[in-house]
């Protein structure tokens, strides 16, 4: 492959800097294969089911995770927790300025009580690791954090919830499973209304998931790892639904991605470096609804092994009839049978 082949032109009107309200107003673009698209919105998923079918959502929380810190020095320091740090205390971390920051400096919030301390740069060189001097740095940062919204969007968010799912629990992402915020607890009543099961699975989202690919040779990126659980109960009812015929229906790359990685590894939780790229073999999901992404992503790639070279045709006419892209966009429902 060539990086060519997961790059398009995304205007830059097109990036939506604040969610549609209601959340289910949102449109859905709808893919048929070879037959024409059918233009909706969210609300009218429920007529894209079947009763039996079995709907995945990733129910991950976002942490507040950006901390507006002050070193000892005076200086300001944005700290972004991402993730704690296996069998430690500690956790991998973004620090913006971080290099003139020391190892073992102390980094306070604005009434002087010492937040985290400097360990010093993780391995890969872009992150740094710091440990917590609180007694609980969830509670910490529901405090005195805010959300980390995307770079790209770079309009304030009046109301934080928007920037979580409203099934979202246990606070591990430093990023929102996006797709997942179009669903109203109404709508998920009326999906479970026609016989449709709505069952949770968890993918921790880091910023990693986002990361663009960079190398001429997209399969030679270096895919991120993120922590994983699918309940045994949930790879059994997938796989029951789809020996009846039934589809099962992914809610966003972050839920797909936990789905395969659990078929894939027979574990029902871990750490996933699954790769899913053009010729990866699907053993789960066979509906796939996510938001449009950026161009040059994994999550590009991703796609396009689920639907195709026709990815580039499914985009090109989102961004004619001026489809809403990126986080708090509109959203298509994707079907890899078709």
């Amino acid at each position: 492959m060539r990086l060519d082949d997961i790059d398009y032109n995304l205007p830059e009107l097109l990036i939506a800097q604040q969610p549609i309200e209601p959340r289910d107003h949102a449109r859905l673009l709808v893919d048929r294969g070879s037959s024409p698209i059918n233009h909706l919105h969210v609300y009218d998923i429920v007529d894209q089911l079947t009763p039996g079918d079995v709907l995945v959502v990733n129910h991950t929380r976002v942490m507040h995770a950006r901390l507006q810190l002050q070193r000892e020095t005076g200086g300001r320091v944005e700290v972004l927790m991402l993730r704690e740090q296996a069998g430690s205390s500690s956790w991998e971390a973004l620090v913006r300025p971080g290099g003139k920051v020391r190892p073992d400096e102390m980094l306070k919030d604005n009434t002087g009580r010492v937040i985290v301390s400097m360990v010093g740069r993780a391995s890969d060189g872009d992150t740094f690791i710091v440990r917590p001097e609180v007694a609980d740095i969830y509670a910490t940062m529901r405090e005195i954090g805010e959300a980390p919204l995307p770079p790209y969007i770079t309009q304030r968010l009046n109301d934080a919830t928007r920037y979580q799912t409203v099934y979202a629990h246990d606070e591990r992402s430093a990023a929102a499973p996006t797709a997942g915020l179009h669903f109203t607890p109404e709508l998920l009543a009326a999906i479970r209304g026609r016989g449709i099961r709505i069952e949770e699975v968890e993918l921790v989202v880091g910023l990693d998931t986002f990361k663009p690919v960079t190398v001429e040779n997209p399969i030679d990126h270096v895919i991120h790892t993120e922590r994983y659980r699918v309940p045994e109960s949930v790879t059994d009812m997938c796989a029951a639904t789809r020996e009846r015929g039934g589809t099962v229906i992914a809610v966003g790359t972050t839920a797909a991605r936990a789905l395969e990685s659990a078929a894939t590894t027979g574990e029902s939780e871990g750490n996933t470096n699954l790769f899913i790229y053009p010729g990866y073999e699907w053993k789960v999901v066979d509906r796939l609804m996510t938001n449009f992404h950026m161009p040059r992503t994994t999550l590009l790639l991703m796609i396009s092994s689920f639907v195709g070279p026709r990815w580039r045709d499914i985009y090109v006419e989102a961004i004619e009839r001026g489809y809403r892209f990126l986080s708090f966009g509109d959203a298509m429902l994707l079907d890899r049978h078709a």
